[in-house]
C-alpha cells in the first residue's frame, strides 16, 4: 500500500440525517485504488454519486453528511487531517476541477487576481512578478491569452471560464487531480489539448487523475482504467479496453448502447434521409419566409487598458466576438452552431435575443426588426423565443422551488393563473422525465444533480410554447443514456409544438444526430454552413476539418 496514491475503502455517504434502514446512500460501499501516474475514469448517470465521491476524496462534503469508511492519500487518512493539513492538502496535493467553473471563480476578482491569490496563498515566497509569469505560462497551456489577465469571469464564455478553472488547478503542480466533468463546456479541439496536457503531466510528474465524466468516448481515449457507478455503487471496474469491448454489467452495456446510438446514428440510409430533409428545406426556402433572419450582425467589445497600458499603447484592444454574420433559420428547422469555446457562439445567441444590444446589424424575428423595438416590446417577443442555457444556474432561482421556477414564465407573460400554471408544470415535469412530478415540483434546484437541473431548465424554456428555442449546450451535463432520452424528447416536442431549434454544441456527433444543417463558427465568423451530411462527408474549410479530426469516437474503443 506504500506506493498507492489514493485509496478509498468501503466508503458510504448519506445526506440524510436519519438512520432508518430505508435510507438510500448517495455512495454505498465503494472502494477503489489509484496509483501514481494512473488515469482513472469514473462514469455513470447524473445523480449516481460520481461528484459526491470526488468531493469525499477532498473532504468537501457538508458537515451534516453521514460518512462511513476511509479515504487515504499516500498513507494518511483524509478524514483525520487537521484544518491546517487540509488547507495544504487541497491544492498542493489534490486539486479539484469543478463541473461548474463559477463555483470556483469569484465574480468580483479578475482572472489575474485569481491566479495570484492561489499562488501566493501556497507559495508566499514568490514575488508578484514571479507568480504572474508562472500563471501566464499555465494560462497559455489552456489557450487563455495574456491580454485577458485583467478581465473578470463574466467577460468570458462558459468554455473559457472552464479553461481558467483548469489552469487554477494546475498552478500548484498537485499530485492528484480530481476532474469533475472538466471538459463539459469545451469544444473538441480545446478539450483534446487540455486532456493531452493532463495526460502528459500524469506521465512526466507521476500525477494521478480521477476523471469524472459522462463522455464515454473521451474516457475511453484518455483513461487507463474505468469505474462504472450506478445508484451509488461501483458496479464494474477494469481497463478501458476490457470494459468497453466486453462489458459485464447490464448498466454498462446500456450506457454504451445509448452513446453508440448517438455516434453511429447517421448510417448511409439515415444520412440520405437527413440530406433529403435538408434539400427540401433549401428548395422551399425561396417560398417560405425565414423565422429568423440575421444581417451583418456585429458585437464588438473593448478591453479597457490600465493606466500604464494607456500611456504606451493608447486605446484598448477591440474583441470582435461576432463579426458580420449573415444567417437565416426556417420554420421547423434544426440548425446546429458549432465552434470552439470563445468563438462567439453564446454572444451571438444573446445578441439575437437582445439580451445585449448589437454593435451593428439587423435581427428579424417573425417579420419584426428586434433591434428597433422598445425594451417592453422585446420582452413580449421573448415569449416566442426562449433559451436553454448551458449552465442551469443561469436561469434557475435557488430560492424558488422547481415548480415555481418553471411556472415563472407563465406568470410573467400572463399566460396562466397559479392553478393552471401548476397543472402545466406538472405535465412538463413528466415530459422531461422528472418523475414523480409532484415530488420534484416541491424540491429546490440545490436538491437536484446537475443533469436534473438541466432538465428543469429545458422544461422552463418550453413551458411558454415558443416558436424558436435557442439551445446553448442543453444536454452537455447529461450522461449518454439520459442525453439520448432528452434528445428524443426534444424531437417529439418539436413535432408536437412545431418548434424550431438553433442548437449550439461542441459535440459534433450530437449535431450530426439532431441537426438538418450545421454552421461552423470561428473567431466571430461563420466559416462554413451546409447540410449535416455535407459537413461530415465533404467539409470545405480547414477549421471544420480540424474539428472533425479532434472529435473522440467511441466506436474506436469498442472495436
Amino acid at each position: 500500500m506504500s506506493n498507492v496514491l489514493l485509496s478509498i475503502e468501503h466508503l458510504r455517504v448519506g445526506y440524510s440525517t436519519t438512520t432508518t434502514e430505508e435510507e438510500k446512500w448517495a455512495i454505498d460501499d465503494v472502494s477503489l485504488i489509484l496509483q501514481p501516474g494512473e488515469r482513472m475514469g469514473l462514469v455513470g448517470e447524473s445523480g449516481c454519486g460520481k461528484s459526491t465521491l470526488g468531493r469525499a476524496a477532498m473532504r468537501l462534503l457538508p458537515q451534516s453528511t453521514r460518512i462511513e469508511g476511509q479515504v487515504i492519500f499516500q498513507g494518511t487518512s483524509v478524514f483525520d487531517m487537521t484544518s491546517e493539513q487540509l488547507r495544504k492538502f487541497r491544492g498542493e496535493a489534490v486539486a479539484l476541477i469543478f463541473q461548474d467553473p463559477m463555483t470556483r471563480l469569484d465574480p468580483l476578482m479578475t482572472i489575474g487576481n485569481h491566479c495570484l491569490e492561489t499562488l501566493k496563498a501556497h507559495s508566499p515566497q514568490l514575488s508578484n512578478l514571479q507568480a504572474k509569469e508562472k500563471a501566464i505560462a499555465i494560462l497559455s497551456k489552456v489557450n487563455i491569452a495574456p491580454e485577458r489577465w485583467n478581465q473578470y469571469p463574466h467577460e468570458f464564455s462558459g468554455g473559457m471560464r472552464q479553461r481558467v478553472a483548469i489552469a487554477l488547478a494546475l498552478l500548484l503542480n498537485p499530485k492528484l487531480i480530481v476532474a469533475d466533468e472538466p471538459t463539459t463546456s469545451l469544444d473538441v479541439t480545446v478539450s483534446a489539448q487540455i486532456l493531452q496536457e493532463l495526460t502528459r503531466l500524469c506521465a512526466e510528474e507521476n500525477m494521478g487523475l480521477l476523471l469524472i465524466s459522462h463522455d464515454l468516448a473521451m474516457v475511453a481515449e484518455y483513461c487507463d482504467r474505468i469505474g462504472v457507478m450506478y445508484q451509488g455503487k461501483m458496479v464494474e471496474t477494469g481497463s478501458s479496453r476490457e470494459v468497453f469491448q466486453n462489458p459485464q454489467h447490464e448498466y454498462t452495456r446500456s450506457l454504451l448502447q445509448a452513446a453508440l446510438h448517438i455516434q453511429t446514428f447517421s448510417t448511409d440510409e439515415q444520412a440520405d434521409i437527413n440530406e433529403e430533409s435538408s434539400t427540401s428545406l433549401k428548395e422551399n426556402s425561396s417560398n417560405v419566409t425565414p423565422l429568423l433572419s440575421i444581417k451583418k450582425l456585429k458585437q464588438y467589445y473593448t478591453i479597457e487598458p490600465n493606466f500604464i497600458e494607456r500611456i504606451f499603447k493608447g486605446q484598448g484592444e477591440t474583441i470582435k466576438a461576432v463579426d458580420g454574420i449573415d444567417l437565416e433559420l426556417y420554420p421547423g428547422e434544426i440548425l446546429g452552431l458549432v465552434g470552439e469555446s470563445g468563438c462567439g457562439k453564446s454572444t451571438f445567441t444573446r445578441t439575437i435575443l437582445q439580451l445585449i444590444p448589437p454593435t451593428d446589424g439587423k435581427v428579424q424575428f417573425l417579420g419584426k426588426e428586434l433591434t428597433s423595438l422598445s425594451r417592453q416590446q422585446v420582452r413580449s417577443q421573448r415569449r416566442q423565443m426562449q433559451m436553454i442555457f448551458q449552465d442551469p444556474h443561469a436561469c434557475l432561482n435557488p430560492t424558488m422551488t422547481v415548480g415555481q421556477n418553471i411556472a415563472d414564465p407563465l406568470i410573467i407573460h400572463n399566460i396562466a393563473d397559479k392553478a393552471a400554471a401548476k397543472e402545466q408544470v406538472l405535465w412538463m415535469l413528466d415530459r422531461v422525465g422528472l418523475n414523480p412530478s409532484e415530488m420534484y415540483y416541491q424540491r429546490y434546484p440545490s436538491d437536484l444533480s446537475g443533469g436534473q437541473q438541466q432538465r428543469v431548465a429545458i422544461a422552463r424554456a418550453l413551458i411558454t410554447r415558443p416558436k424558436l428555442v435557442i439551445c446553448d449546450e442543453p444536454v452537455s451535463m447529461l450522461d449518454a443514456s439520459v442525453q439520448s432520452q432528452v434528445l428524443d424528447l426534444m424531437l417529439e416536442l418539436k413535432a408536437e409544438f412545431e418548434l424550431t431549434y438553433l442548437f449550439i454544441t461542441h459535440d459534433l456527433w450530437l449535431a450530426r444526430f439532431l441537426c438538418d444543417r450545421i454552421a461552423v463558427m470561428n473567431s466571430g465568423k461563420i466559416v462554413e454552413i451546409n447540410t449535416t451530411h455535407e459537413i461530415f462527408t465533404n467539409a470545405q474549410h480547414s477549421y471544420t476539418k480540424t474539428l472533425l479530426a479532434a472529435a473522440p469516437l467511441l466506436a474506436r474503443a469498442t472495436s
